[in-house]
């Protein structure tokens, strides 16, 4: 629609739409702070143009005043220079939130970070010798050391370290694997799909729920490349069922000359402490079972940055350090420094300084005690909190069925509902993720560090006072009314 096809009110108004010029004074009058001048008058013509369009369509009856539409061009600017990627205090119970990043990093982790990130680092240089080395060299022997495999390697994330595996051992060749193990990895990415993205060829056997030693054996053939066996640990299939263990496979593998590739997932290095959970196998429990290569999650339960670790064979890792997507897939070098200050955390005996394993650590007298602290200190106007009995989970798509039973605080709000409640909390600085379950929020301490717990009081008092302010006759309204 043109401006000659609206009425003549519209064209009235178009025509007091300000100039660029006026917006810009009006703009460095009220901003408090310079901005670089291509970047405002950008965004001045996006907003007259937006301005324009609302007209067109009716969305708005008058032109706001040079004032209004400066003040809005600044709330953009400085959304645009505040960081999008930001703190979140996790008191949704989930231990791994795969949308909350997952695993959090130990202080020594961040301190290595600091410290590689701040000048140069010998990231692939031998300082002994002066030469180029191995990015992998940082970290192999540590992998080595605490899981008993003959070599290891590192990547970007563990589909990345499946997909590398499977390019490198079985390109345009078969690899075969029961179909109840064609799991989904997150973000509707399948097993099947990174096996054809590998140039892979897929040989399903068995049935969803069952799959037995004779269906692997029936199916190997000329074109057979390699064995797969994939640990289904974001969910389990109980009932009628069977599944081949990979220390039944491994024997199959060595007699038809073929190598088994197991993706164990999440990465337990170490059993959980404090927890009588059913575990998942741990990563040296899996390699003494006999798999030739086994691949699996950096920032699971192994509770360090992302990463996609690579450990078995010595000759099957030379191929995959050898093979051109090695380099598209590497470790980035302030990931490799986390991960190595993990490793050398296990190393020394000192994982309960990992906060995942501080997290499965902390006991119920803990969180009791610390519940009820905080139940006293947020006893605020126009706050309803109660304690209950609730379950914290692992999330992050391992031990998909267990359960840490402890306490949480239940909240209502008497002037604002669940949704405005936690949309409020997820807002602040840092943000608040709590759950919603029953008609109440929920904060779950198991997955907040202690020193935190301050930090919920100060935001919730934040939360009420904006409340209070915006309910108040003399407050502007803006936006939508609640």
């Amino acid at each position: 629609m043109g401006v000659e096809d609206v009425g003549s009110d519209i064209q009235d108004l178009m025509r007091t739409l300000p100039g660029v010029d006026r917006v810009l004074l009006a703009v460095q009058r009220l901003a408090a702070r310079d901005w670089p001048l291509d970047l405002l008058t950008d965004e001045i013509q996006q907003q007259i143009s937006e301005l324009r369009t609302r007209l067109l369509q009716r969305e708005i009856l008058a032109v706001p005043d040079i004032d209004g539409i400066a003040n809005a061009i600044i709330d953009r600017l400085a959304q645009l220079q505040a960081p999008s990627l930001k703190r979140v205090i996790n008191a949704s119970g989930i231990l791994l939130h795969t949308n909350l990043g997952r695993a959090p990093l130990a202080r020594e982790a961040l301190v290595q970070i600091q410290q590689v990130a701040s000048g140069y680092s010998n990231l692939e240089i031998d300082l002994k010798t002066g030469r180029r080395g191995s990015r992998h060299a940082h970290v192999e022997g540590l992998l080595c050391r605490l899981s008993g495999a003959e070599s290891a390697m590192v990547v970007n994330n563990n589909a990345g370290a499946v997909l590398l595996a499977l390019t490198a051992l079985a390109k345009g060749r078969e690899a075969i694997v029961s179909r109840g193990e064609l799991v989904e990895i997150g973000g509707s990415f399948r097993i099947p799909e990174v096996m054809e993205a590998g140039g892979v060829l897929l040989r399903e056997v068995g049935s969803s729920n069952r799959t037995h030693l004779r269906d692997y054996q029936q199916a190997i053939n000329d074109q057979t490349a390699l064995l797969l066996k994939v640990h289904t640990s974001n969910y389990r299939i109980v009932g009628f069922t069977h599944s081949v263990a990979a220390s039944e496979l491994v024997a199959l593998a060595k007699t038809a000359g073929l190598p088994l590739v197991e993706d164990l997932g999440s990465g337990l290095l170490r059993s959980l402490p404090g927890t009588t959970l059913t575990a998942e196998p741990t990563i040296s429990a899996a390699l003494s079972s006999g798999v030739d290569l086994l691949t699996c999650s950096g920032d699971k339960l192994l509770g360090g940055p992302q990463a996609g670790l690579i450990l078995g064979r010595k000759d099957l890792l030379e191929r995959l350090r050898s093979h051109p997507l090695a380099r598209a897939l590497r470790i980035d070098k302030l990931s490799l420094a986390s991960l190595e200050a993990t490793l050398r955390l296990y190393l020394s005996g000192r994982e309960r300084e990992i906060p995942l394993m501080a997290f499965f650590a902390v006991t119920q007298q803990e969180l009791n005690q610390r519940s009820r602290d905080l139940w006293r200190r947020l006893t605020l106007p126009g706050l309803k909190v109660e304690i209950r009995e609730d379950a914290a989970r692992v999330g992050g798509g391992a031990l998909p069925e267990a359960e840490l039973p402890g306490p949480v605080l239940a909240i209502q709000s008497e002037s604002l509902s669940l949704d405005q409640l936690a949309a409020a909390l997820r807002s602040a600085e840092p943000a608040l993720v709590a759950r919603i379950h029953d008609e109440r929020l929920l904060l779950n301490l198991r997955t907040v560090a202690p020193e935190e717990d301050r930090q919920i009081v100060e935001i919730f008092k934040a939360v009420l006072d904006s409340d209070s302010a915006d309910d108040s006759p003399t407050a502007p309204i803006i936006g939508a009314a609640r």
